[in-house]
């Protein structure tokens, strides 16, 4: 079997599957999808792994299914990572520029510094930097500069959005990933990835929401001008569904979980007054009918919380009413009936699917929300991979100077 050094493997370790996707470039540098695998996760909660056997058993099975697909044998991946740990900040840089000569020019050690300057927040010591991403540069007062490399002024300033994480918590991921004989390229935050295959460009000028309902966990991001400025992970997701209706109905779990998939709505207005479901009972009992509008009264303010919830985070670092671009649903808990009208409702705002977009080959296998994420992480491959390429080549780019400085961080802690 041969190595799969030319292509690019995307590994989504979710709270209740773990998805693995190989995507081959072809001449053009287009992307297609050539392999595909999926496997139950029992060994992680909210993101956060709490079984590690269980987890290294999932992430074999799901890249053997993968490798069996496209031919080649997994070694490296790009990795995504959530969970409740994840926290993000904005911070600022400044430096003042050295002065060449006559002018003071500002050089790749310029932004080196500011970049560094910028990422030197006060940070606990068991916290890890996992992205820092500048939003805007400004020089001499003058903001909007995505690059400012070869400018003249006397004083420099960024703005990036750090993304944090728990040191033990990824050793302990890197831990799995590496016992199921894969070595990890780097490690992503889900909804950055995610943007990369479901938002576009206006989107992100605009001013959008990436809002990516998992099974255990709730993670979102607020695009403006571009680039990310504010993200957050919520112990909310899909799950709470399943456990909802399992206690309210006395029926097992399992059978809950088909309920919500096969039946689930969370609008009542979306129901008929005759509609009727079997619901199976505990320990082997009679199935009994129960009205499709008490299915609703039990999903609908679960999800009118987790949605509420959201908003007020967003309202408390201000960007409410940031989102001329609008709502952008995904992940698998975003499939419930009745969910993007209700988000309409909530946040006042257009709201639609984010399905995969840029990626060729076996699209139909991935056209869904459950695939956004490891969709993104292949995409995201592929430009890490084209920066990289760029910087070996002309010696500098700021997304691969912040990439060595998120190293070099990692280093000392």
């Amino acid at each position: 079997m041969p190595k799969a050094d030319s292509y690019i493997v995307a590994i989504d370790i979710g709270s209740s599957k773990i998805g693995v996707l190989i995507g081959q470039r072809d001449e053009r540098g287009a992307l297609e999808v050539v392999g595909k695998g999926v496997a139950l996760n029992r060994g992680t909660r909210k993101g956060n792994i709490v079984n590690v056997e269980a987890t290294v058993d999932a992430l074999k099975q799901a890249t053997e299914e993968a490798e069996v697909m496209a031919g080649i044998e997994v070694s490296r991946a790009y990795v995504g990572v959530a969970g409740t740990d994840i926290r993000s900040i904005n911070s600022r840089g400044m430096v003042s520029v050295a002065k060449k000569d006559q002018d003071r020019e500002i050089t790749r050690q310029d932004i080196d510094r500011v970049l560094e300057a910028a990422q030197s927040a006060a940070l606990p010591s068991d916290r890890e930097i996992l992205h820092a991403i500048p939003q805007d540069f400004i020089v001499d007062e003058q903001g909007g500069i995505s690059d400012p490399l070869g400018m003249l002024g006397s004083r420099l300033e960024v703005a990036v959005h750090l993304v944090t994480g728990n040191i033990t918590r990824r050793k302990t991921l890197l831990t799995c990933i590496n016992r199921a004989g894969i070595e990890v390229i780097e490690l992503i935050f889900e909804p950055l990835a995610t943007a990369e295959a479901v938002l576009t460009h206006d989107e992100r000028e605009l001013g959008a929401l990436l809002l990516d309902i998992g099974s255990g966990t709730t993670e979102y991001a607020v695009f403006g001008d571009g680039e990310v400025q504010h993200s957050a992970v919520l112990p909310v997701g899909a799950g709470h569904f399943t456990n909802d209706l399992a206690m309210v109905l006395r029926t097992p779990f399992a059978e809950a979980e088909q309920i919500k998939v096969k039946h689930g709505c969370c609008l009542t207005g979306m129901v008929g007054e005759e509609e009727g479901i079997s619901v199976p009972t505990v320990a082997g009992g009679p199935a009994r009918v129960v009205p499709k509008k008490e299915l609703c009264g039990i999903l609908q303010p679960r999800a009118e919380e987790m949605l509420t919830l959201v908003r007020e985070d967003l309202a408390k670092y201000g960007f409410d009413e940031a989102l001329r671009g609008g709502l952008v649903l995904t992940g698998g808990g975003a499939q419930l009936d009745g969910y993007l009208e209700l988000a309409e409702q909530v946040f006042n705002c257009t709201v639609r699917y984010g399905l995969p977009q840029g990626l060729g080959g076996l699209v139909d296998v991935i056209s869904s929300p459950t695939w956004t994420a490891a969709s993104g992480l292949l995409l995201y491959g592929r430009s890490s991979e084209d920066r990289h390429r760029k910087t070996v080549n002309t010696g500098f780019s700021v997304r691969g100077v912040v990439t060595s400085l998120r190293g070099m961080f990692s280093d000392l802690l």
